[in-house]
């Protein structure tokens, strides 16, 4: 059952849900951690992103903390660890003098038996959000994770592109033509008055409150740009041409002499996977080259979970049942980014594919509050980021796990990062 129905439940079912959920979570964390190389665990494979085993530690201590500390009000079992495994306790380069893997895997078996005995009698009709958040920041670091291992497989020379790009045979029938993208045909969205944002259970702060907002009608491309897409920019030296890039993009691509994405192959295998590991400045200057933008947030969520004529909405394109694995490439599952177009179960009505999955895409909203918003369960989760320095992206990832993957959930980024596993797509204006 999704998360977002488990507050319908009784009580004892929604316990019952609760571990259910929480189990499944954690088995996908440990699977991460079963082969780690100590390299990969100890060491800071890039200065923006703790080491794996940090990433560990701080799942254990933020449920100790949260369930058992501020929840049970039992004492929290890593204290001794605050400042190394609290968010805010030390920067990120001081985070590689870790206790052993098989020490933090033991804090995570220690806290959780705690957690599952005060989950018996924890009173959720009053704290079921606070659970809901704790299996949405376990998701969120497992992606986190995924990123900093494709880091360190950049490292090697053993195929560094398998890291973002899925090693299955594309050659394959599937349910949709493999060979070209799905279609290049733009599709029109015409005006309508959306909610945006959610209100569930499961929601994060950030995502509140709901509130309604026109969108204009406009064209948006129907997947995300491809990696032969993106390499005609780079064919005719996008890069070193100052007049497809903003100011602020070029002053960063002279900063940082760039010339392909982050997670680029050059086999032709790739060419119709979507370009991933761009900066918002990259995005930007290839939707000048094409004569098109990037769309707003709000334009994404009208595309991603309503339905053309904007009368309905789900949570997903294909409506609110629960990501699974027909409806697209996420998970973490496949190993990496798939064809575009793939997917065909999971795509909107209007044609629209790779919404959810795939690669987070960017948009051209900053990343700040909705009108009253109200920060939960901490200032720092979300507020302290609205900042008009980060970009929103949407829709999620291959390695977004299903607990922190809807079409209403945003993510931010300043718009140098291109270590994520990011990609975009085009909108046009009415009139462009």
């Amino acid at each position: 059952m999704p998360p977002a129905q488990i507050p319908s439940l009784p009580i004892v079912e929604q316990r019952q849900q609760l571990r259910h959920h929480l189990d499944i979570c954690r088995a996908k964390t440990l699977m991460l951690a079963e082969s780690l190389t100590e390299d990969e665990y100890y060491r800071q494979a890039h200065p923006d992103f703790s080491p794996v085993g940090w990433h560990l530690g701080h799942i254990a201590f933020t449920e100790s903390l949260w369930i058992l500390r501020h929840l049970a009000g039992e004492d929290c079992l890593l204290v001794p660890y605050h400042q190394l495994f609290a968010a805010d306790g030390l920067p990120k380069a001081a985070r590689q003098q870790l206790p052993s893997l098989a020490q933090v895997l033991e804090m995570l078996h220690r806290v959780r038996a705690r957690v599952e005995k005060y989950l018996a009698i924890a009173p959720l009709d009053q704290q079921l959000r606070l659970w809901l958040w704790l299996l949405q920041h376990e998701s969120q670091h497992g992606e986190t994770m995924a990123i900093v291992l494709a880091l360190h497989c950049q490292g090697t020379m053993d195929r560094p592109e398998s890291a973002v790009h899925s090693t299955e045979d594309d050659s394959r029938p599937s349910e949709v033509d493999q060979n070209s993208p799905h279609t290049k045909q733009p599709i029109y969205l015409p005006p309508a008055t959306i909610s945006l944002g959610y209100d569930g259970l499961d929601s994060l702060d950030n995502e509140q409150p709901a509130h309604q907002v026109l969108v204009s009608g406009f064209w948006l491309d129907p997947h995300p740009v491809t990696q032969a897409d993106f390499r005609v920019f780079m064919e005719v030296g996008g890069y070193h041409e100052s007049a497809y890039w903003s100011a602020q993009g070029w002053a960063w691509q002279q900063a940082a002499q760039v010339n392909q994405p982050r997670y680029w192959s050059d086999e032709p295998t790739w060419d119709n996977h979507p370009v991933c590991g761009v900066s918002y400045y990259e995005a930007e200057a290839y939707a000048a080259f094409v004569g098109k933008r990037l769309p707003s947030e709000a334009e994404w969520e009208r595309a991603a979970c309503w339905t053309t004529d904007g009368r309905y909405r789900g949570l997903y394109p294909w409506g609110d049942d629960w990501p699974q694995p027909p409806r697209g490439n996420f998970g973490g599952n496949g190993g990496g980014t798939t064809v575009v177009g793939r997917f065909a179960s999971g795509q909107a009505g209007s044609e629209l594919v790779d919404l959810i999955g795939n690669v987070w895409e960017w948009t051209a909203s900053w990343f700040d509050g909705y009108a009253g918003f109200r920060a939960f369960p901490y200032r720092g989760y979300s507020k302290v980021y609205f900042d008009q320095q980060h970009r929103v992206l949407r829709g999620g990832s291959w390695a977004s796990w299903p607990w922190a993957l809807r079409g209403t959930l945003r993510n931010w980024y300043h718009p140098h990062v291109r270590e994520i596993f990011s990609g975009f797509r085009c909108a046009q204006a009415t009139d462009s």
